[in-house]
Formats: structure tokens, C-alpha cells, sequence
């Protein structure tokens, strides 16, 4: 089973290696109802001080036209947030596959935290007192740099490839269906046609979730491949076993919020080696970008819609 398990993440590599990947700029999903009118929405922040490897005008892009087209007003946040006062006036944070600068260039363990302990701990303090995290850590390098701010919260993150497939694409599928997603406030949506019944990742990593948090994305099958360079598989190479792992979940803390994923594309739109579209964009994750929005809608606390119906 490793082998296979070996074989299907080297055919993905060269089906999605992070060199081959560039934004989908043209994309644009077809929005019902706006949460906002246009602008007069909270701010989102979007990390870009911690070497991310997607930023608001980067592989983000499609991500923050999609908030901006949902009313929102999506900034850049270029500043550790080493006191509270940095992330004044912000309602949710993003945090998108940051990095310690030691991995900048090397995708190798040993893989530190990107973030340093007082960052972690004005972050904490900043959602207990009721601010808004998303949090996602992609497969390996990232995971193993968010898992410190991770394991504030209770996330235990695992700095691996989690595979769930026998073959490589389509991407794992989260579905109703077969209980692997979960029902919960992002896949409820508030009105009826944003029920999701299926959502898509491509690749990414795996954590274990605190008492108390809601699962949205769980595994029931596959392995997490541990490999000490990203890329790099080998017959030897150290797995996990995904049975009661997430991908995704949400948690109260405190007064605010926090909502967990440990995959990146499936917030946004890219093409991968010139014609294979991942995430929004994607063939196979057509829910995906309404799941977007009913998560960000969950961490903001809408209940009710003041934009334009199109």
C-alpha cells in the first residue's frame, strides 16, 4: 500500500508541482446575492508578511476577487502582528501558507515556525477577544510552519502530503454522501441554494482537532506521507494512516473564531502545467467557491444578505 501510495504522489508532483502553478486570473464566479453592497463590507486581511506562498495579488487573487465581488474589502497585510494594533479594524485574517524564511527556498525539514511566540500570542489574545482567523497550511513545508499557531488553538497539524486516492486526479472529493463532509455551518450556507453536498482539495495536509471543534472536511481513508523534502518519495518513506484526521473544521474560541484547512488551492483558482485547472475553477470542485463564501460568511456572523441580488 505505501508503494501505491509512493507512486500516486510522485504522478502528482508532475501533475501539480508548485513550480507549474500560476493564478487564474479570469475567472469569476457568479455570485446570487452579495453579502455586501459593493465596498461596504468588513476588512479582511490577507498575510504577506510571513513569506507566503499566496498573497491577496498572487495565487490569492481569485480568493480576494471573489470576497471583493461579495462586498468585502480585502487588504494586504504586510506587518507581523506583533501587537493588536496591527490588525485594528480588521474583522478576519487570513493566513495562507506562511513560512519561516529558512524555508523560503528550501522545502526541507527542519521546518520552523513561520510565526514567532509573541506573534502567537497577540493572534490568540486578538481572537479570544472576538477576532476571526483563517487558517490554512498546505502539505509540507507549510503545515510544519503553522504548527505552532496551530497547537495554540488545540490543532495538532501533521507536516505531511496527505493522499487519499488511488490515482491523482480528480482531487479528493468531501462529500455528503459518503459522511466525509461534514455537516456544519459552512456547508449549510443561510439560504437554501447554498447547500454544498460535495467539496474538493488537492493535496494538502492533515490535523487532529480539538475538543469542542466542529470537523467540516474528514478523512475516513488514506495515508499521510511524511517525507523529509517535500516531493521527495521513496519506498521508505514514513506515512500516517488519515482515519480521524481533518482537512477542515471550525471553533468558537473565546469571543471570536477560528476555521482550520489544511489545503490552499481549494480557496482559489489556478492553472497548474498550462491547461489543468485547480480549485474554483476546477471541473471537479464546482461547490467549492459557494463553500468559500459560506465559511467566510460563518467567521463574519452574517445572517442576513444587504447586497445586490443578480
Amino acid at each position: 500500500m505505501k508503494s501505491l501510495f509512493t507512486t500516486v504522489a510522485c504522478v502528482l508532483f508532475c501533475l501539480f508541482s508548485t513550480a507549474q502553478q500560476v493564478p487564474d486570473t479570469a475567472y469569476t464566479f457568479p455570485i446570487r446575492q452579495s453579502a455586501y453592497q459593493q465596498g461596504e463590507g468588513p476588512v479582511i486581511l490577507i498575510d504577506q508578511a510571513h513569506n507566503n506562498f499566496h498573497t491577496k495579488s498572487g495565487g490569492f487573487c481569485a480568493f480576494s476577487k471573489l470576497l471583493t465581488l461579495d462586498g468585502y474589502n480585502v487588504k494586504d497585510l504586510s506587518k507581523p502582528v506583533l501587537t493588536e494594533d496591527i490588525l485594528k479594524g480588521c474583522k478576519i485574517l487570513v493566513i495562507a501558507n506562511a513560512l519561516d524564511s529558512s524555508n523560503r527556498d528550501s522545502w526541507a525539514l527542519p521546518t520552523p515556525s513561520a510565526f514567532s511566540a509573541q506573534e502567537i500570542r497577540v493572534m490568540e489574545q486578538w481572537i479570544k477577544g472576538g477576532g476571526h482567523l483563517l487558517l490554512i497550511a498546505d502539505h509540507m513545508p507549510f503545515a510544519g510552519a503553522a504548527t505552532d499557531l496551530g497547537k495554540a488553538f488545540g490543532f495538532r497539524l501533521l507536516n505531511g502530503f496527505a493522499i487519499t486516492r488511488e490515482q491523482s486526479w480528480p482531487p479528493s472529493v468531501f462529500s455528503l454522501k459518503d459522511k466525509t463532509l461534514e455537516l456544519s455551518p459552512p456547508v449549510n450556507g443561510i439560504v437554501d441554494y447554498e447547500k454544498i453536498d460535495s467539496v474538493a482539495t488537492f493535496t494538502g495536509s492533515a490535523f487532529r482537532i480539538p475538543e469542542g471543534a466542529t470537523g467540516v472536511l474528514r478523512f475516513d481513508a488514506g495515508r499521510s506521507l511524511q517525507p523529509d523534502t517535500a516531493w521527495s518519495f521513496h519506498e521508505k518513506t514514513p506515512a500516517v494512516d488519515l482515519l480521524g484526521y481533518y482537512q477542515g473544521a471550525i471553533s468558537d474560541y473565546g469571543k471570536g473564531k477560528i476555521a482550520v484547512f489544511g489545503e490552499a488551492a481549494m480557496f482559489t483558482a489556478q492553472i497548474a502545467n498550462g491547461t489543468l485547472r485547480a480549485g474554483i475553477n476546477s471541473e471537479t470542485a464546482p461547490q467549492n467557491a459557494q463553500f468559500v463564501l459560506n465559511l467566510i460568511h460563518w467567521l463574519d456572523g452574517v445572517k442576513e444578505y444587504k447586497g445586490v441580488k443578480k
